[in-house]
């Protein structure tokens, strides 16, 4: 019996999950792993597909801004979809067997996969032929509304993207963009049609389900991921604000981060935090918990190892003595711009942005 691994990673940035789905795609292809269903919330995010039209983002640049939404170019199917917390983003990532390779088929299949789940929880949805997604209500009633997004990739009869579904998505958020292009009908979520916000892991658990039955295969949970931690060491305030950059050594790959350090046996993400603090600069300052967990894929290894990692700041003095330990080969005090240029990893610029923005507030 054919299986699928189901990975449940909580927040992902988007551009670590399109690259999640790289790495999953070739791996699936080469045999080195089986079909994976990854389940996962993303940013605020405007994802364009190939038939999407850019005049369907309706929000100013200033409003983007505002509301911390960005903007990406996909090769899925369909028109402009938005994607944030509370929804939740499924990328079926299968190797179709010969008796399942028809593309009208799989799309099928994967909006009945989102109509189960729903049901479980009272509520029809179905198609409507001529839009994509999963709704409620008929076609051409006024309150039509959809409630799950579909936007898929083939190539070679290998899945990727997938579906968005609104559990406890904000959904004023809609109003940025005209969802796939759709202006005669509205958006909902899970928690309007019922009333109260749901809770996430179980809609995850139940799509995982449902997946699996619709797809004859059996269900393989993933094995936990590495766990690690990232720790900006912020000097100053406002303007005046510096970042504490290291750079790993040539054969550690040469570039500029943050601290960074795994859990070792028994530690929690704070004692993490402030022992790789200490043993990397000889810092012991007080921490703070940024509330930034994200999971990507580390390197480019096949299968891909999957790490959730928790993000901290460190506010230190102006005359804090840094000494690195010998994973690092020089340190530099720079500007956030600077610090922004050169992190090359998204969840280490995320981190720096929360560390400035935590020392702006009342204990600043």
């Amino acid at each position: 019996m054919n299986t699928i691994t189901v990975y449940r990673l909580g927040r992902v940035e988007y551009e670590d999950g399109l690259e999640l789905m790289r790495l999953f795609s070739e791996s699936r292809r080469q045999g080195l792993s089986g079909d994976v269903l990854l389940l996962l919330e993303h940013p605020p995010v405007l994802t364009l597909g190939r038939a999407a039209k850019r005049e369907n983002i309706v929000a100013s640049d200033a409003q983007l801004a505002k509301e911390g939404a960005e903007i990406f170019e996909t090769n899925r199917g369909g028109d402009v979809t938005y994607h944030g917390p509370g929804q939740l983003v499924g990328y079926p990532l299968f190797l179709l067997s010969e008796g399942r390779r028809d593309v009208r088929r799989y799309v099928r299949d994967v909006e009945r996969s989102i109509m189960d789940v729903l049901a479980r929880w009272g509520i029809t949805a179905g198609p409507i032929p001529k839009w994509p997604g999963v709704w409620i209500g008929e076609e051409g009633a006024p309150d039509a509304r959809k409630v799950a997004a579909i936007g898929v990739h083939l190539s070679r009869w290998l899945t990727t993207h997938g579906f968005a579904l609104n559990v406890n998505t904000n959904l004023d958020h809609f109003q940025l963009i005209v969802p796939c292009g759709i202006r005669e009908a509205g958006v909902t979520s899970m928690q309007r049609e019922l009333g109260r916000a749901l809770p996430m892991a179980e809609v995850e658990d139940a799509i995982a389900n449902s997946f699996c039955a619709v797809f004859d295969s059996e269900r393989v949970d993933a094995p936990p991921p590495l766990r690690t931690v990232s720790i900006a060491v912020v000097r100053g305030h406002g303007a005046e604000a510096r970042v504490l950059l290291v750079r790993r050594r040539p054969e550690r790959g040469g570039f500029w981060q943050v601290l960074t350090g795994r859990l070792e046996a028994g530690e929690s993400p704070a004692q993490a935090a402030a022992r790789e603090l200490e043993e990397e600069t000889g810092l012991r300052l007080p921490l703070v918990d940024l509330g930034y967990r994200h999971a990507f894929a580390l390197g480019e290894a096949l299968p891909p190892r999957l790490v959730e990692e928790s993000g901290f700041a460190a506010h230190v003095p102006p005359d804090a003595d840094v000494r690195l330990s010998a994973e690092h080969d020089a340190f530099e005090w720079v500007d956030v711009p600077t610090a922004l240029e050169r992190l090359p990893f998204r969840g280490l610029r995320e981190t720096v942005r929360r560390a400035v923005a935590a020392a702006r507030g009342p204990t600043a």
